[in-house]
């Protein structure tokens, strides 16, 4: 198991590509940390389904943990970022993954956009992000050990996608961030990487599901003719942060069934 003797956080992992993530990780011998801001009953499925493959699972704030430790986190507050990273890090006495998964986004046209939704997307999209990486990095200064992060951008760092420019803004400055860590970090013997996801099937795209329409036009957008999945996208997570992947860093991976490169809008 390429993983054994890791410990990975992935943020926003109680449903979708995050919990899909953490099953990975956990079949590959990494203890994980859950993390979840909203769906307690998401965490708790999750941390099922790890026990069930013989993961060990320290799961943010689950009072039914085997492990018997909570923590909230908002990944849209720095002081609870750094807790999450702090506690867990207690919890388990390292942090060697870090998987930058949560992520919002609002639907608007431009011009009625929000200062609030604004902020509420790139707290969480970019400024949680550069936030929660750093905190995972002073850990591995402080220790003197490596480490691997994984950020999950999306399509739309390069994609324009109308009604979506807070998203996208967030996402482009990701692919930045990325970038530079990769020549800032690199001496450190720490790499990251952009895993940009296409269309998976998950709960942020159940209305998408039930319009066989819309579905249609989407499909025709994507040269293998189907949606990925959490695991298409999870199993890229896994081989970037293994050994195997010691040499790659600064790049962005696309998972999207070729749509970034056959996408027209509708």
């Amino acid at each position: 198991m390429k993983l054994e003797g890791k410990v990975a956080l992935v943020t926003g992992s109680s449903q979708g590509i995050g919990q899909g993530v953490v099953l990975r990780l956990a079949q590959a011998g990494a203890k994980v940390v859950i993390n979840y801001r909203s769906h307690p009953e998401g965490a708790e499925e999750t941390l099922a389904k790890v026990a069930a493959i013989g993961g060990q699972c320290h799961m943010a704030q689950c009072p039914n943990s085997s492990q018997g430790y909570t923590i909230k986190a908002d990944l849209g507050s720095v002081t609870e970022i750094r807790q999450l990273i702090e506690e867990s890090i207690a919890h388990f006495g390292q942090l060697d993954i870090l998987v930058n998964n949560a992520g919002i986004e609002k639907h608007a046209a431009f011009w009625d956009v929000t200062e609030a939704d604004y902020d509420a997307v790139m707290n969480v999209n970019l400024k949680g992000v550069f936030f929660a990486t750093q905190t995972f990095v002073q850990h591995l200064i402080a220790t003197q050990r490596t480490g691997k992060i994984i950020n999950i951008s999306s399509v739309h760092e390069e994609l324009p996608f109308p009604n979506f420019t807070a998203y996208c803004a967030s996402k482009g400055g990701m692919k930045m961030l990325t970038r530079n860590l990769a020549i800032e970090l690199g001496p450190l013997g720490i790499t990251i990487n952009n895993v940009a996801p296409g269309a998976i099937e998950t709960p942020i795209n159940t209305k998408l599901l039930n319009d066989p329409a819309k579905l249609g036009a989407l499909l025709k957008n994507i040269p293998l003719g189907r949606l990925g999945q959490p695991g298409d996208v999870a199993a890229l997570v896994a081989f970037l942060a293994s050994s195997d992947a010691d040499y790659v860093t600064g790049t962005t991976f696309f998972v999207d069934g070729g749509l970034l490169w056959n996408y027209q809008e509708q």
